[in-house]
């Protein structure tokens, strides 16, 4: 399905990701106009069932990215446990087992940093609950391309480090509660 609407959603999450990403992806209609990025720390050496979790919950597809993934709107987009996932462009995805990041592979950072070169001020970067700072430079990266940013607000996270972090390296990130968040997408959604 392509779309007339320009820009991406992108998520980070580590440490109660399923719980977060259970309030905001399910409420999102099924014309969403966007493609939605989800970086998840997933343990390296078995397969990540959030792809199949999703794809029941939600009215969007939700698909584990491949290499050179095609982009569509208003699919959601697992990044695949033991891969940074790259953009090639706004049309394609790519994979990689470069080093981990921050002892992540797949890395928000990483994602976060291809996705602004790519999206630039189109892009709306999310960071949620979280154990560590996996996801402060590439929200920082995605601010200084003249995206939008947003924090769930530490108080109501699961672990507080990853948001608590991202706010220290973007403090004009919009600090909003998990609904407030996904009200927020609801209105990019028309």
């Amino acid at each position: 399905m392509t779309s007339t609407a320009k820009g991406a959603v992108i998520i980070g999450a580590s440490a109660g990701a399923l719980e977060a990403l259970s309030l905001i992806l399910p409420a999102l209609p099924a014309a969403f106009p966007l493609p939605i990025f989800v970086v998840v720390h997933v343990p390296p050496h078995k397969p990540s069932v959030l792809a199949d979790i999703f794809n029941a919950k939600c009215r969007l597809r939700a698909i584990e990215v491949e290499d050179k993934e095609p982009i569509e709107s208003g699919v959601i987009y697992f990044a695949p446990p033991n891969y940074h996932m790259l953009f090639e462009d706004q049309s394609s995805l790519a994979l990689s087992n470069e080093d981990e990041v921050l002892f992540s592979r797949p890395s928000i950072d990483v994602a976060f940093e291809s996705a602004a070169e790519v999206w630039g001020t189109e892009l709306i970067g999310i960071i949620l609950t979280g154990a560590n700072q996996d996801g402060a430079r590439g929200l920082q990266a995605i601010a200084k391309a003249g995206g939008t940013v947003i924090v769930q607000n530490p108080e109501d996270a699961y672990a507080k480090a990853m948001p608590e972090t991202a706010i220290a390296f973007s403090p004009q990130a919009q600090v909003l509660s998990i609904a407030d968040i996904s009200a927020y997408l609801m209105s990019v959604s028309g």
